[in-house]
């Protein structure tokens, strides 16, 4: 009775004890996002982010949440992503399971035949073959007094909402490629539209050159340089439809299908909602998936390193086993063959190959690790949003700079053309005027794509296109 007493005194303050031995994790506010991070003037300074709306709420083309939603069903990546979430989910059931006890069954039969001179065979007179019967139940139960077991649950909980957010990470990046892709192609068919109504204005101006030579205005170099800028804007042409094909079948295959045409609308049909609001800086925490699946990677390598260093303590054990046990078959379940036995285990590793200590080592180093990328995380959202605020405002002045550029040209060239007729100006003045009206309104376009790009980029930057 005393030992039992002495048993529930060790087993009581080993318990209270425990509390030592785990660490609560507790949030690195030094790595958290202040306001100076963004690198920017227009950070909002109320609670409210555009982030909480969902992509079928920004995006309202028809063509594109067709598209949007197709790759979110077919895209390899998402399913990739699926199925790491059905891993963390069986290991989340493992680890809750740790509480309980091991129960093994056993039937085993043995025969043997021992020696005479040996241990088992000394009190036999002859050789004799021996046979033994036994069915049989073991239970194995270790006592969570360091709260490892409690820490590879935690571990295992924090593993498998990583692997969510990492799905939701995946999912706002699809949906932003996707977006980012469509406005391009749109972008490129109004390219391919403008180049391809500079080209007829090129050939009419070929025919103008081959007139204004004839009658001695123009000399063959003329016609020449205008014929080679022609050869210049078709070549132009070439490149924009390759270009269109290649994000074709880039889009597709996001969508986890062959190459194939995409049915898209028009660049000047398109409107986003341009007032997107970031939030506070620390939104960004509980919206950017990828922020919350690196600090739940932090969370798992924090417990993990708690479990390494339960090992350095005593682990106190209890193994029962009992059944029925008998050397004849039809004796096997009668009353005398029922055994049982119960052993109470307190270990202490003492020397162990460093094992343990190696280890803790490195789970300590690992969670450094996972605390680095939990801060450079941070660092590449900071960066993000204000790429992405930049680059908004960076396109909004140029395209108002672009629409007077492309107009001064245009001008220049009805001017130049027109004076080129009364020899006032010289078929190098039209060819010069001709190739900057063109640039200045391609770039327009790159500039009105870059605009509905960075609108995404932001989307996805604080944390939207998941929901």
């Amino acid at each position: 009775m005393k030992n039992i007493k002495y048993l529930i005194l060790v087993f009581v303050l080993t318990v209270l004890h425990s509390c030592l031995a785990v660490k609560e994790y507790q949030r690195n506010e030094k790595a958290l996002i202040s306001e100076e991070t963004f690198r920017t003037d227009r950070i909002a300074q109320d609670s409210l982010s555009s982030a909480g709306i969902s992509w079928q709420q920004l995006f309202t083309d028809n063509q594109l949440s067709k598209y949007i939603q197709t790759a979110l069903d077919n895209n390899l990546d998402i399913r990739i992503a699926l199925k790491n979430i059905d891993i963390s989910q069986a290991y989340l059931k493992q680890g809750k399971a740790a509480y309980f006890p091991m129960l093994n069954g056993n039937a085993s039969y043995t025969y043997s035949n021992p020696s005479l001179n040996g241990s088992q065979g000394i009190s036999l007179d002859n050789r004799t073959d021996l046979n033994q019967y036994e069915l049989s139940l073991g239970l194995s139960w270790e006592a969570d007094i360091w709260g490892k077991i409690r820490s590879g649950e935690k571990a295992a909980v924090a593993t498998h909402l990583q692997t969510l957010a990492a799905h939701q990470a995946i999912k706002s990046e699809l949906v932003a490629s996707v977006a980012g892709y469509y406005y391009q192609l749109l972008a490129l068919d109004e390219q391919k539209r403008i180049i391809q109504e500079t080209l007829e204005n090129q050939e009419e101006g070929l025919e103008t050159m081959k007139l204004l030579k004839e009658a001695g205005n123009v000399t063959e170099v003329a016609v020449k340089q205008t014929e080679a800028q022609l050869l210049n804007t078709q070549s132009l042409l070439v490149d924009t439809e390759n270009q269109i094909h290649l994000t074709e079948n880039a889009m597709s295959l996001l969508m986890g299908e062959n190459p194939h045409s995409i049915e898209r609308n028009k660049l000047a049909e398109q409107s986003l909602n341009e007032e997107l609001s970031t939030g506070v800086p620390v939104e960004l925490l509980s919206n950017r998936p990828d922020v919350m699946a690196a600090e739940y990677g932090l969370i798992t390598a924090f417990e993990l390193t708690n479990a390494a260093r339960s090992n350095f303590y005593p682990s106190l054990r209890l193994n029962a086993n009992g059944g029925l046990q008998s050397l004849e078959f039809d004796q096997l379940f009668s009353a005398n063959s029922l055994f049982a036995a119960l052993i109470g285990s307190l270990t202490q590793p003492i020397l162990n190959g460093r094992q343990i200590r190696t280890q803790y080592e490195v789970r300590q180093a690992q969670q450094e690790q996972a605390l680095l990328n939990y801060k450079k995380t941070i660092l590449n959202a900071s960066r993000e949003v204000s790429d992405a605020l930049y680059t908004y405002e960076t396109n909004n002045q140029k395209i108002e700079l672009k629409e007077n550029e492309y107009k001064a040209y245009n001008q220049a060239t009805d001017y130049s053309e027109e004076l080129l007729k009364y020899g006032m100006a010289t078929y190098l003045d039209v060819l010069t005027a001709r190739g900057n009206a063109l640039n200045a309104q391609l770039n327009l376009i790159n500039a009105e794509y870059g605009r509905l790009n960075a609108i995404v980029r932001l989307y996805k930057a604080i944390g939207g296109g998941w929901r």
